[in-house]
C-alpha cells in the first residue's frame, strides 16, 4: 500500500505560487534551567535594567537585551526557540521578545562574543561565507537607505555594510551588519498538514557585544524580536504576504515550561480583545480598573492614563510583573484584608508574604485586570503570587507583583504563563484568554479569499487529504488526482 505523504509534501511545493497566507509554528522551550536557584532581588535587578530601556521610548530596530528568567522565580530561565538560517540551514537557539524588533544572531567573526553557554547549551555561530545564500545588506540598498534608517543604523566611512550599533547606559549592547538570507519555517497549509517552507529575511549579524551580552553565564545564540517595527520577522513575512501580520504564543507556566509560538492567529472562543495604544512602539494596553474578589479597587484613573504615559505594556522579556504605585499599595492591602483571618501575614524581604496551611487556590481571591474594551484578564492566585519556600512547617507564599519604579505598569511571565496570547498587528489589538497549554492549539489559516481553517494537531491523516482539495488550485488538483488515479494509497 502507498502512502501518498510524499506526493503531497512535493505538490505542496507548488503552492508558493498561489495567493496563499500561511501560518507557522515554532515550538517553544523554557530553556535551561540553572543549578542554583535565583533570588528575587536578581530577578528585580534584570527586570529593572531592561524596563530603563523600556522606557526611553527608542523605536526603530533597537535590541534590547531581555531578561532572563521563567515564571518561576526559583529557576532562572528562557523561553526560547529554534530558527533555521542560512544554505545549507543552521539552527539557532534565540530567545522570544515581545520588547524588541529584529532578530540576531551572533556572528562567526564576533571578536569577543562568548564561546559557550553557562546554560548547558552548544553555541552556534552565523557564517556569511558558509551560506550560499547570504548577502549583505550594503549602504545603498534601499532598506538601509530609508526604512531603517535609524540613529541605530551606520554606514560606517571606508564600508559598503549597513550595520548596527546598539548600546546602553549599563555598558551592554551589541553591534555588526544586516544580512540578507533564508528562513526555514513549516508553514500550516490546512488541518493535519503542513509544509516546508522558505522565505528571504533581513537580520542582524552580530560582531561585537559588551556588558552583559558578553558574559558566558547566560550566553545563548541571539534574539528574536516581535516587535511592531518593519524589520521584525512577523513585519518582513506579513509585508510579502507570507504569513498574517498576526503571532500568538502560549507559555507553559509548569514543569518544564516551553509551549508553542504561532506566526499566525491562535483561535479560541474565550479569547477577549483590548485596543493597542496607538503610535507606540511597544505592545501598550489601557488599563482601567482592578478588582479583588469581586470588588472594584479605589484607584485614580490617572495612575493608568495614556494621557500621562502611564499605559501598562505586555512584554514577554520581563520576569515579573510590576504596578504603578498608586495600584500597587491599594492591590496589597485588598489581598491582604481578604485572606488575613485564614493566613498569617508576615514580611520577608520588604515583601509582603502569607504564612499558608491549606491550597491557595482555595483562599486567596480571583484578580481581575480590567482593560479598555471591556477585557477582563483574570488571574488565579498562583499568577499573582510566588511561592517562596516554607517556614514553621506552613509554606509562604509572596506577592509576585512589583512596585514600577518608572511609572508605567509592565505585565511579564507570571500573568503571560498559561495562556493564549494574540498580538493582532493588523487590527491593532491583544486578546488573551486562560489555556491549559500543553494541549493543541487551532491555529487560523488565512488564504487569499480570507477563508479560516482550523490546523489543531499537525499529524497527517485522512483530512489532509481533504484539506488538500481546498487550497490546492484547480491546475494542480487536476494532475494531483491524475497521479492518484494509479496509485493504491493507505491513509496513517
Amino acid at each position: 500500500m502507498w502512502n501518498p505523504r510524499g506526493l503531497i509534501l512535493a505538490v505542496l511545493a507548488l503552492l508558493v505560487q498561489v495567493s496563499v497566507v500561511y501560518s507557522v509554528v515554532l515550538p517553544l522551550e523554557r530553556a535551561f534551567p540553572l543549578s542554583q536557584p535565583v533570588q528575587l532581588s536578581q530577578l528585580r535587578a534584570r527586570d529593572r535594567v531592561r524596563h530603563s530601556r523600556i522606557l526611553q521610548g527608542v523605536v526603530g530596530g533597537v535590541v534590547e537585551f531581555p531578561v532572563q528568567g521563567s515564571s518561576d522565580p526559583f529557576l532562572i530561565g528562557l523561553y526560547f526557540t529554534k530558527v533555521k538560517l542560512g544554505s545549507p540551514p543552521k539552527e539557532f537557539n534565540v530567545q522570544i521578545d515581545t520588547g524588541s524588533d529584529i532578530l540576531w544572531v551572533t556572528c562567526s567573526s564576533c571578536s569577543n562574543c562568548p564561546q559557550n553557554s553557562g546554560l548547558g547549551i552548544q553555541l552556534n555561530f552565523f557564517d556569511t561565507s558558509s551560506s550560499s545564500t547570504a548577502r549583505i545588506v550594503s549602504c545603498s540598498d534601499p532598506l538601509c537607505a530609508s526604512e531603517i534608517q535609524t540613529t541605530a543604523t551606520q554606514c560606517p566611512s571606508g564600508s559598503n555594510q549597513c550595520s548596527y550599533s546598539f548600546e546602553y547606559g549599563d555598558g551592554s549592547g551589541t553591534s555588526g551588519s544586516y544580512i540578507y538570507d533564508t528562513l526555514y519555517f513549516d508553514a500550516i497549509l490546512g488541518e493535519s498538514l503542513i509544509a516546508n517552507s522558505t522565505a528571504l529575511i533581513v537580520f542582524g549579524c552580530s560582531t561585537y557585544q559588551t556588558g552583559d551580552l558578553s558574559k558566558t553565564d547566560k550566553a545563548i545564540d541571539g534574539i528574536f524580536g516581535f516587535g511592531q517595527g518593519d524589520l521584525s520577522v512577523i513585519s518582513q513575512l506579513a509585508s510579502r504576504g507570507i504569513t498574517p501580520r498576526v503571532f500568538s504564543h502560549c507559555l507553559k507556566g509548569q514543569g518544564n515550561g516551553g509551549g508553542i509560538l504561532v506566526l499566525g492567529e491562535i483561535l479560541e472562543p474565550s479569547i477577549v480583545y483590548s485596543p493597542l495604544v496607538p503610535s507606540k512602539p511597544h505592545y501598550n494596553l489601557n488599563l482601567h480598573g482592578i478588582t479583588v474578589n469581586g470588588q472594584l479597587l479605589s484607584i485614580d484613573p490617572a495612575a493608568f492614563a495614556a494621557s500621562n504615559n502611564r499605559e501598562t505594556i505586555v512584554d514577554s522579556g520581563t520576569t515579573l510583573t510590576y504596578l504603578v504605585e498608586e495600584a500597587f499599595d491599594p492591590f496589597v492591602s485588598a489581598i491582604t484584608a481578604t485572606v488575613s483571618q485564614s493566613v498569617t501575614p508576615t514580611m520577608s524581604k520588604g515583601k509582603q508574604c502569607y504564612l499558608v496551611s491549606n491550597s491557595v487556590s482555595e483562599i486567596f481571591p480571583q484578580v481581575s485586570l480590567n482593560f479598555e474594551g471591556g477585557a477582563s484578564m483574570v488571574l488565579k492566585p498562583e499568577e499573582y503570587l510566588i511561592h517562596l519556600g516554607f517556614y514553621d512547617g506552613a509554606a509562604m507564599w509572596c506577592i509576585g507583583f512589583e512596585k514600577s519604579p518608572g511609572g508605567v505598569s509592565i505585565l511579564g511571565d507570571l500573568v503571560l504563563k498559561d495562556k493564549i496570547f494574540v498580538y493582532d498587528l493588523a487590527r491593532q489589538r491583544v486578546g488573551w484568554a486562560n489555556y491549559d497549554c500543553s494541549l493543541s492549539v487551532n491555529v487560523s489559516i488565512t488564504s487569499g479569499k480570507d477563508q479560516f481553517m482550523n490546523a489543531g494537531q499537525l499529524n497527517m491523516s485522512s483530512s489532509s487529504i481533504e484539506m488538500l482539495f481546498k487550497v490546492l488550485p484547480l491546475s494542480i488538483l487536476a494532475l494531483f488526482l491524475h497521479s492518484l488515479s494509479f496509485m493504491e494509497f493507505q491513509f496513517l
